[in-house]
């Protein structure tokens, strides 16, 4: 009898701690766009370049760190990642122009590449067996929204008592700090043989010549696009946009008193229900077609914001949003990702993800970049939230083709 692979290991756990401080700070920027335009005068359009910039880098980024793991090992690779994050978070603490901080995002967005989903996903995944896999990095991508229920409110809170500069640094202490879990993290060689013989560059060709790649690539856009938007912009959404909160109601009874705090707490609500919207991906994950469960993520999503911006918005349609949007956030994450594992193997998961997840992230840019652009155009974020509908159509019916088949029983000997 062979021993059975426990879910919970310490590869699995040391991820879920780096993902989650990880993406606390990630999540967290939407808050800096008003007090940081507001102290330095500047159009929306300039921090949001900001933001989009650093979404960029983190798809351009994320390919790149997960050859180097594949190379160098998957420690250093996330200790190199740590190191660049922190030093954006510090330059840019001391940026008084938009190009200071346009260009040290890039290194904000290159350090989440490092300590972020690609990097992290592939560890998790080469190191869980086949049965474990759905849901180990289910568990891995909601603890990407752990952080980001405590990330906002804590920086928030931060503000209400210091400079936003000094909140910048005491986030670079906190990725700093994630390397002290790194000695836990020891990742078994769970890959056929067939596939430690085969080179990357060979695993690349096969994969670029594969249709469903594509489809992949392309489907996971309209995810970017939805999520770096809603975070980056979200919280300044609903500050401007959202009706009163009523004194003496249930909101404000529990300290939600502006709709500046609704913003933030949005966010957080967002991460909750993600929670259990991944994990019950990587449930399903296991048990039905990946690409048909992506697809009708995609059509909850399309649905969600098309009828959230229709309808006049209340605190309570805020609040009935991001737990209905929340629970598609990043349900989509586990299910990619198993699906490029399934389809092209473990021994190069972290490149050939990575490169998936740069379509997502060009989507982050656009809807980030376009979100602060239009906004400064037209004075509101409808045109963009419609967009994004658009695209989370695209993305729904972009899945139906994929081939959910290992290609080695898809491609000729």
């Amino acid at each position: 009898m062979t021993a059975r692979t426990p879910l919970f290991t310490p590869v699995l756990i040391v991820g879920c701690v780096i993902i989650m401080v990880s993406f606390s700070i990630r999540a967290s920027f939407g808050v800096f766009q008003i007090p940081i335009a507001e102290e330095f005068a500047w159009a929306r359009a300039e921090f949001s370049m900001a933001i989009a910039i650093q979404n960029l880098a983190w798809g351009i980024g994320q390919p790149i760190f997960g050859a180097i793991a594949e190379k160098i090992g998957d420690r250093r690779s996330i200790v190199i990642g740590a190191f660049v994050y922190a030093a954006g978070l510090v330059l840019s603490a001391w940026s008084t122009t938009p190009f200071e901080h346009q260009m040290y995002a890039w290194l904000v967005g290159f350090g989440v590449a490092g300590t972020g989903f690609g990097v992290i996903l592939a560890v998790v995944g080469r190191a869980s067996s086949d049965e474990n896999r759905s849901m180990s990095l289910a568990i891995t991508a909601a603890a990407g929204s752990v952080g980001q229920i405590f990330g906002p409110p804590v920086a928030e809170g931060l503000l209400s008592s210091m400079p936003w500069q000094s909140v910048f640094l005491i986030f670079a202490v906190a990725i700093m700090a994630i390397l002290l879990t790194l000695p836990m993290m020891r990742v078994p060689v769970l890959a056929s043989k067939h596939q430690l013989e085969e080179s990357l560059g060979q695993v690349l060709v096969k994969a670029f010549r594969d249709p469903s790649y594509t489809l992949i690539f392309l489907g996971f856009f309209s995810c970017g696009y939805q999520v770096a938007f809603i975070t980056a912009h979200f919280p300044a959404f609903v500050t401007e946009l959202c009706g009163p909160i009523l004194p003496g109601g249930m909101l404000d009874n529990m300290g939600i008193s502006t709709t500046s705090a609704l913003g933030a707490v949005a966010i957080s609500l967002i991460g909750l229900a993600n929670i259990a919207g991944t994990l019950a991906a990587g449930w399903a994950g296991k048990r039905y077609s990946k690409k048909y469960i992506l697809a009708g993520i995609y059509v909850g999503r399309t649905i969600v914001a098309a009828l959230f911006i229709i309808f006049p918005i209340t605190p309570e349609s805020v609040i009935l949003f991001s737990i209905a949007m929340g629970s598609l956030w990043l349900a989509t994450v586990p299910l990619t990702s198993g699906l490029v594992a399934h389809i092209y193997g473990l021994r190069y998961m972290g490149t050939l993800y990575g490169i998936i997840f740069l379509s997502h992230q060009l989507g982050s840019f656009l809807g980030v970049w376009l979100g602060g652009r239009l906004y400064d155009v037209y004075g509101d974020y409808t045109l963009v939230w419609w967009i994004g509908v658009g695209v989370g159509a695209f993305s729904a019916i972009i899945h139906l083709p994929i081939r959910e088949r290992p290609l080695a029983q898809t491609a000729p000997a």
